[in-house]
């Protein structure tokens, strides 16, 4: 963690024996005199902690009000109060409005340091459970009120409280492992464990021990007993994801475990019975792993009892918006930055893009621009700020230009092969909403349905 600790106060003398105290502590101590030119420091470099006099001499706002400023810009920046004139009532205050700690001057040097020593603990401890907050949050929120996520919610309320088997499709990064996560939290199993075997990730010959243990001495002589994700899961849910990287003989033995719930650990014969849920996800055509013989029809069936199909991002254009923010917020709680707004030329630039890698590679997209956008904190983050390959993607579909057609055309259908492309794209963006498409290029609904049918534009209004 930094140590570097800013010294608010109107008193030179106080800033230089406070700094001096701290310094043979081995922090590295910054002072500013008034509000402003705290402002301005903070501006520079968000510090480790604050240490912030109450009355402020010369400046235009007292320390209360410093400190009402920096929560709301740097939440996660600790901040302890100090003051030669306090009360009680002026400590309840300050602790009110934020502060973590209020001392009274003169302090004694033992008394200031324990005070940033906790402070900073306590600062590393919020954070890092802020972190995992944000990364649980991200596991189990399903973001979007398109109709493809309706539907999807609606399916997860219908079977989650059931014991049936779920089997959760779709391509890469669109949220297969969030769906089975949820599944597991609005279940009657919610209490127990949430195991998740990964089988694109292991090599055919350790996707057994993963699923089902050894004895000891099975996988040499110092080994003891190995617990599998089978027996770990018992009581809760077991996720097979990307079931269909699993070897033909595993998935044999999966089926029996279906089938009696219980199993024989490798160089065993003591049968082991649990009580498991399992879920299973693919971003494969499972049908035709089947007629290639890589998958097993039986053990299809078996999952399948009911399908979920996670849409991709490019079928809920409608949800980006949505998930920009949320994914703002989160990439803020974890860089240790103010969250940032996306101009609304940005936005539509993001949903009329390409996203090969779904909502992971919009998250990712998300966390980069948080990092990578020039400005400060409070500039919205436009167009220019965008990756290239993004902005490209997301015109080169509307640009007539893009594979020289324009220059070849007379001005009517020039202009009517642009109007054609650029309602095609907007309908794209807003998912075929007659209302809202209209309301953003301008035009009434009634024009709108008309020009859509003049140009052969086919539109499904919500």
């Amino acid at each position: 963690m930094s140590k570097d600790i800013l010294i608010v106060d109107d008193e030179a003398a106080i800033r230089e024996v406070v700094g001096a105290v701290l310094e043979d502590e081995g922090y590295r101590p910054r002072q500013a005199a008034t509000a402003e030119e705290a402002f301005a420091q903070l501006a520079k470099r968000a510090p480790a902690l604050v240490l912030l006099d109450i009355w402020l001499e010369g400046s235009k706002m007292d320390g209360i009000q410093v400190l009402e400023r920096i929560k709301a810009e740097y939440p996660f920046v600790p901040v302890v109060m100090f003051s030669g004139h306090g009360t009680i009532e002026t400590a309840v205050a300050a602790i009110k409005k934020g502060a973590y700690d209020f001392i009274e001057k003169p302090f004694k040097a033992d008394r200031l340091i324990l005070a940033v020593q906790h402070a900073l603990e306590a600062s590393r401890l919020r954070r890092e459970n802020e972190e995992l907050k944000a990364k649980i949050g991200e596991e189990l929120e399903l973001i979007g009120n398109s109709p493809a996520m309706v539907k999807v919610r609606q399916t997860i309320e219908r079977v989650a409280p059931t014991n049936s088997r779920v089997l959760i499709s779709g391509p890469a990064g669109s949220g297969k492992e969030v769906a089975a996560r949820t599944i597991h939290m609005r279940s009657r199993r919610a209490s127990g464990p949430f195991i998740v075997l990964n089988a694109a990730a292991l090599s055919p010959d350790r996707v057994d021990l993963e699923l089902f243990g050894a004895e000891p001495g099975w996988h040499g002589a110092e080994q003891g007993r190995l617990i599998g994700s089978f027996e770990r899961a018992d009581g809760g849910t077991l996720l097979l994801d990307e079931v269909a990287d699993m070897p033909l003989e595993t998935q044999g033995k999966i089926i029996r475990v279906l089938h009696e719930q219980r199993f024989t650990r490798l160089g065993g014969d003591q049968r082991v019975e649990v009580d498991v849920r399992v879920l299973a996800t693919t971003n494969r055509d499972l049908k035709q792993e089947i007629a290639a013989g890589r998958f097993r029809e039986d053990l299809f069936y078996r999952l399948n009892v009911v399908p979920l199909e996670m849409p991709r991002l490019t079928e809920r254009r409608t949800d980006i918006p949505e998930l920009a923010r949320h994914f703002v917020q989160l990439s803020a709680r974890l860089l240790g930055c103010a969250p940032r707004t996306i101009s609304e030329e940005a936005m539509a630039v993001l949903q009329m893009a390409d996203w090969p890698g779904d909502v992971r590679q919009l998250k990712n997209t998300i966390e980069w621009l948080m990092i990578m956008a020039p400005g400060p904190a409070d500039r919205p983050i436009g167009v220019a700020d965008l990756p290239p390959d993004l902005t490209s993607s997301a015109t080169s579909g509307i640009d007539p230009m893009a594979n020289g057609e324009l220059v070849s055309m007379p001005l009517r259908e020039a202009r009517e092969h642009f109007e054609r492309s650029y309602l095609q794209a907007q309908l794209q963006r807003f998912g075929g909403n007659i209302s809202r498409t209209a309301n953003f290029v301008g035009m009434e609904r009634s024009a709108l349905h008309r020009k859509l049918k003049a140009l052969g534009l086919n539109s499904s209004d919500d």
